[in-house]
């Protein structure tokens, strides 16, 4: 502003233009005042707040749930402490303003973004934090190095709390790059640099050695390599950071749920059962034998809390002890097929399941009524291959998770594509619930997920990777139709083929009867 009035006169129409543009913003900061220290945007303030501060740290979160009340509290406790900074701290409620989570990608929660210098596309995503320390902490080793680390280990090796020391030979090394680049993605993770001789000595291990301690005693070392990436040291750090068992709680469910291990095995028994201790420890023995590739975690049933989960995973509390592996990336469940929890049993199961030779439990919800007379046919575990492996329909599927909001985002698209083309008798439009009913297929990617399966005698499925949007859902179906007509034509020569080989070989053998008659 000061520039502009130096220009003089010739510049009042561009102030009184600039001035009218920001009103609106003006009259939207009354509406969306700060509390506690702590913006209140919405899309008519979102661009102004933008503008004025250099760094604005943003929380995406929906009012009901219990996670986004954690964060909003750590975000005032942090605010306090950040009065005067260049950092503000501003929160934006999803359910009222959706199409700013939309417009920002921010539909996905918990999100939480840093906006540097106005730039509105190129967000820093800020890890979930446990309190208003974790947001400080994220904000100042963003900000400082790996020389920031550096500390005497004499004072505080001997605390509760989980260390990771690294031990480096050169500070200047790649290494510590890598290190501290882990220790920015961790804030709640205290994290130190030491050169101490005595300290490495004493656990009998050599220079560039990342440590995990807790009350002076070594839980793990890593040996860091020149292909060590940021992303490995951190599955190293939160793996061995949890105990080899952890219990599904209010309190674990976070930990459990952002756990970079997507496979996860998770033992359902009653805690004041008999048998607990006895199958507990068969569990946990297992468990060491699996870390960084499968992360156990057991459920009490007996605990009301955790009816959700079980609602999740179809187990009910009669059916405890048992064991379900899970992944996280495209939620097919499979079921330990014994009575018998010991150890053996336990590994050899995990061990079936890492190289692809378990066979996943299937379950399916009741197939509803008129499930097919909709435009949008609601397909269940027991319908579905039946429909869409159908050789004279192409069917597009809409894999969603009802619990996901982008997934509930595509129902309105999903319905007009089914309008769009409900004259085209050859085409149906379809959806499942995922998390309802086990899909025995391969899907690429995570939920939700457009698949496509043409009209062929093959079991084949097309996942959609293009934009979601009418026009394009089309054009893609459009020109998967065409590719599989051509196919079909080499089908049906090859089934032909097929037929009369194996006619002519059945005339052979009648021939061959008659002549031995």
């Amino acid at each position: 502003m000061r520039t502009l009035l130096l220009l003089g006169a010739t510049a009042l129409c561009l102030c009184a233009f600039v001035a009218a543009d920001k009103q609106p913003d003006r009259q939207a900061d009354k509406s969306s005042p700060e509390k506690d220290g702590v913006l209140q945007l919405k899309k008519g303030n979102f661009n102004r707040a933008l503008r004025k501060h250099k760094q604005l740290l943003v929380h995406f979160y929906a009012p009901l749930s219990g996670e986004g009340h954690r964060v909003s509290a750590a975000f005032e406790g942090a605010a306090a402490e950040l009065q005067g900074s260049e950092v503000k701290l501003a929160v934006v409620d999803v359910t009222q303003e959706k199409d700013l989570a939309k417009e920002l990608s921010a539909t996905g929660l918990p999100a939480i973004r840093l906006y540097l210098s106005g730039d509105k596309h190129n967000p820093v995503p800020c890890p979930v934090p446990q309190n208003s320390a974790s947001i400080l902490t994220w904000l100042k080793r963003r900000a400082g190095s790996a020389a920031d680390l550096i500390t005497d280990l004499s004072q505080s090796e001997a605390s509760d709390e989980l260390k990771v020391v690294g031990f480096f030979k050169e500070l200047d090394h790649e290494y510590v790059q890598v290190f501290y680049a882990a220790a920015i993605d961790l804030p709640d993770v205290s994290f130190v640099v030491t050169q101490d001789d005595e300290v490495i000595n004493k656990y009998g291990l050599t220079h560039d050695v990342v440590l995990l301690l807790k009350k002076s005693k070594l839980i793990q070392a890593y040996k860091m390599t020149p292909q060590t990436s940021k992303e490995e040291l951190i599955i190293f750090i939160t793996v061995y950071q949890m105990d080899p068992v952890t219990e599904y709680t209010g309190q674990t469910a976070t930990q459990i749920l952002t756990s970079p291990v997507l496979n996860h095995a998770l033992l359902f028994v009653n805690k004041s059962s008999a048998d607990f201790k006895e199958i507990y420890s068969a569990f946990n023995s297992a468990a060491e034998a699996f870390r960084l590739r499968v992360l156990f975690v057991w459920v009490n049933v007996d605990e009301p809390r955790n009816g959700r989960l079980m609602e999740y995973f179809r187990v009910r509390d009669f059916e405890a002890p048992l064991i379900r592996l899970v992944n996280l990336t495209d939620h097919v469940t499979y079921h330990l097929p014994s009575d018998t929890l010991d150890v053996d049993t336990i590994k050899q199961f995990c061990q079936s399941y890492l190289e692809g030779k378990a066979k996943p439990k299937m379950q399916s919800e009741p197939i509803p009524e008129g499930w097919d007379k909709q435009p949008v046919k609601e397909l269940v575990g027991m319908t579905l291959e039946k429909v869409v492996f159908n050789p004279n329909k192409t069917v597009f599927v809409l894999f969603y998770l009802p619990y996901s909001q982008e997934s509930r985002a595509l129902f309105p698209l999903w319905e007009e594509l089914a309008e769009a083309l409900k004259e085209r008798e050859d085409v149906v439009v379809a959806r499942i619930d995922a998390s309802a009913n086990d899909i025995n297929m391969s899907m690429q990617g995570a939920y939700p997920s457009l698949c496509l399966f043409p009209a062929l005698y093959a079991e084949r499925v097309v996942v959609y990777p293009g934009k979601r949007k009418l026009k394009d859902l089309i054009k893609f179906l459009d020109k998967e139709m065409e590719k599989a007509k051509k196919d079909r034509v080499k089908e049906d020569e090859d089934r032909r083929k097929y037929i009369e080989a194996a006619k002519a070989e059945e005339a052979k053998k009648a021939n061959k009867t008659k002549d031995e008659l």
